[in-house]
């Protein structure tokens, strides 16, 4: 499974209980998937990836101007008009440094699970995961006894 098969972020439940939500988002994910594939390379950290007032709706933070001006080119490649995508990117150099809470991975933990618990929404497991690239690759590996930065609630 890839980072971007499944709908994540507040509003992805929403998203995935309306009747054609899902294929419309495997429809506009397939479509901007260049897109999505280019901005994990540029370390955009994304909030929100789902489907809203039928669009792809993307929400997260880049590490810089340059970043975030790279992915709207790309986005201009797939679809000039843009008229099927919102994206709303802030940039935020320093938000690696952000702080949060230390968390110890537990047996029968997830990234959702842990996200429930710290943020009251198991669809904001991605931002978990992208505050621990450096010690993951994959969002459903990880590892009894793992320490896991649990960044601070932002979207409240």
């Amino acid at each position: 499974m890839g980072l971007f098969d499944k709908m994540f972020g507040r509003g992805a439940s929403k998203a995935q209980e309306h009747p054609n939500g899902q294929q419309r988002f495997s429809q506009l994910s397939g479509k901007y998937q260049t897109v999505l594939n280019a901005a994990d390379k540029l370390h955009i950290q994304f909030h929100n990836v789902h489907v809203q007032d039928d669009k792809l709706y993307i929400k997260g933070v880049a590490p810089s101007e340059d970043a975030k001006n790279q992915l709207w080119d790309q986005i201009k490649l797939v679809n000039p008009s843009h008229d099927d995508i919102t994206v709303e990117v802030s940039v935020n150099q320093s938000s690696a440094s952000q702080g949060g809470q230390s968390y110890t991975v537990k047996s029968g933990d997830t990234l959702s699970k842990i996200s429930k618990q710290h943020y009251g929404d198991a669809d904001e497991y991605m931002r978990i995961f992208y505050a621990n690239r450096d010690k993951l690759s994959d969002p459903d590996k990880i590892q009894v006894g793992q320490e896991l930065v649990v960044p601070p609630d932002d979207n409240s």
